[in-house]
């Protein structure tokens, strides 16, 4: 593992850990019976620290499959893409894109 890639697992780590401190400070907010706003005000920020946090991963994820040593993506890697961002984004009409060879 190169000093770039620790470096991306520790900045991974770091947003994932104040997710978990985020999800904590809301159990203590529903044990000390505050506020029903305050409560989902809190809930929807750690939602989108957590889609920030898929981004970052999902992000990742395509460099990863695009790290090809001739420098062009097969079709088969970006099917792979295409797919794999589908499934983390939800469908977003009936079709879903496919890649001719």
């Amino acid at each position: 593992m190169n000093e770039q890639q620790l470096a991306d697992k520790d900045e991974l780590l770091a947003r994932l850990r104040r997710v978990e401190g985020q999800i904590r400070g809301i159990q203590r907010m529903v044990v000390d019976e505050r506020d029903c706003e305050a409560i989902v005000t809190q809930l929807l920020a750690a939602r989108a620290a957590l889609d920030r946090t898929s981004m970052v991963i999902l992000m990742h994820h395509m460099q990863q499959c695009l790290a090809d040593p001739s420098g062009r993506p097969s079709q088969k890697q970006l099917q792979r893409i295409i797919e794999f961002f589908v499934k983390f984004a939800g469908p977003v009409s009936e079709s879903q894109p496919v890649i001719e060879e």
